[in-house]
């Protein structure tokens, strides 16, 4: 039996297991993958069956809103298991309980349980086949009455498809991946409607026109009760500070005031939807909106301090969320123009991500969002460029810590710093921090 002493030992376990290039060609089209996860969890008993799930997709503030979700089930009570991806700092982010870490010895006896009964199959999963078993089994080992599960990319061949849950989530859908998911809003959004499951509720978050019509006519094929946001959701207000946010709203008649850690009016709809879930399976109690109150996410508006300089480190990659985090941005420091730390991974809109940027920031610092995923930061430096104005100053670094080294000797106390465009970025500038 494989033995285990450490959680990175079990990483390289997933990954060396779950090697792309170790798939056969024939099986690397997508419309296989969910014949791989089907055969892998058979295998494991489909521990997925063990608890009861709520399937989180869209494109952005899908992981937060599923981070609200499992921190309310775990007030109600609960022992509930969170999955997301991608991880900011620490491959745990992604296999939590309601957020904490488990103790290294149930991750370690997880990966020990799973490596024997894999000697039983010859299948040859993706890496994100292997978390997304490895979660489910884990969860079912650590004794777990529900887990919210987010998607990893798209939803109808989505790793994470395999299941059945209590519930269906879809947050806003906006052009992203279109080179797997779609070139249309319209495609997008079928690829993600196909999470909803018959019989099953979807509650659903604001939408274009064109993505909620998909949505409800899958919900009208799968006889699923919609649950629209929008239609709940009303007198929202909010007011920005650096560490918080006042919230107010009512919600399907009742009024709700909170004070949420995470910032941006995004957050606030994040933190309803959740909520509209939570009422729905009467899990909201006493300590609900403290919990929810106090709940935060790596790389989501995470403000920290470096060198009397305030560091915010946000995964926006998509135009609605850089839109959404610059004004939010400037409600929390409207007299400072500041400095951006951007970068962005091959297939996003950088063109009109760095626009955006540029019509906050005086000072912009490009650089290459770490090495997970292909980048090209000279084709960025380069447009920026090419659009910037005359009193504008844009520089290319070669990595995280010269581009946070650049920021803080260009700057003055106080001067505020935003990273984003990439989850993997806001990774290695908090690394880059920690080191210094």
């Amino acid at each position: 039996m494989m033995k285990f002493d450490t959680f990175g030992q079990v990483i390289g376990f997933l990954e060396s297991y779950g090697s792309l290039k170790d798939i056969p060609s024939q099986e690397t089209v997508r419309k296989y993958r969910l014949e791989r996860i089907k055969t892998l969890l058979n295998v494991l008993g489909n521990p997925q069956n063990t608890y009861r799930t709520i399937h989180v997709a869209g494109s952005k503030g899908k992981g937060s809103t599923a981070s609200y979700i499992a921190k309310g089930i775990e007030a109600a009570g609960f022992r509930c298991g969170l999955y997301l991806s991608p991880h900011v700092c620490d491959y745990r982010e992604r296999f939590t309980l309601a957020g904490k870490f488990f103790d290294d010895e149930v991750y370690i006896k997880t990966a020990e349980i799973m490596a024997e009964m894999l000697e039983k199959t010859t299948v040859t999963p993706s890496v994100f086949e292997m978390y997304t078993a490895y979660a489910f089994l884990l969860f079912s080992v650590a004794g777990c009455d529900w887990a919210v599960i987010e998607t990893g990319l798209g939803g109808r061949l989505d790793a994470t498809n395999i299941i059945t849950p209590q519930a269906s989530v879809l947050t806003p859908i906006e052009l992203e991946h279109t080179e797997i998911l779609g070139d249309t809003l319209e495609k997008i959004a079928v690829e993600k409607s196909k999470i909803i499951k018959p019989g099953v509720p979807v509650f659903i978050s604001h939408q274009e026109n064109e993505a909620m019509s998909v949505l409800e006519k899958e919900a009208e094929t799968q006889h699923s009760q919609v649950i629209r946001l929008n239609d709940c959701l009303s007198e929202l207000e909010t007011k920005q500070y650096e560490d918080y946010q006042n919230v107010s709203f009512r919600l399907s008649g009742k009024s709700f005031i909170l004070k949420l850690r995470m910032t941006g009016m995004v957050q606030a709809l994040n933190c309803a939807l959740a909520l509209l879930v939570l009422n729905r399976f009467d899990l909201i109690c006493k300590d609900t909106l403290e919990t929810l109150e106090n709940n935060t996410l790596p790389g989501r508006m995470e403000n920290l301090c470096f060198r009397n300089r305030s560091v915010c480190l946000d995964g926006a990659h998509t135009l609605r969320s850089m839109t959404n985090l610059i004004e939010t941005f400037s409600e929390i420091h409207p007299k400072h123009k500041g400095i951006c730390i951007f970068g962005s991974v091959l297939g996003k809109n950088y063109r009109k991500m760095i626009q955006i940027v540029l019509g906050q920031f005086s000072k912009v610092v490009i650089v290459k969002p770490g090495t997970f995923k292909k980048s090209n930061p000279q084709v960025l430096y380069e447009f920026a460029m090419s659009v910037k104005s005359p009193e504008q100053t844009v520089v290319l670094c070669n990595n995280a810590t010269e581009a946070l080294t650049w920021s803080i000797e260009h700057s003055t106390e106080n001067t505020p710093i935003l990273v984003c465009g990439s989850f993997y970025l806001a990774g290695y500038i908090r690394e880059a921090m920690i080191q210094a």
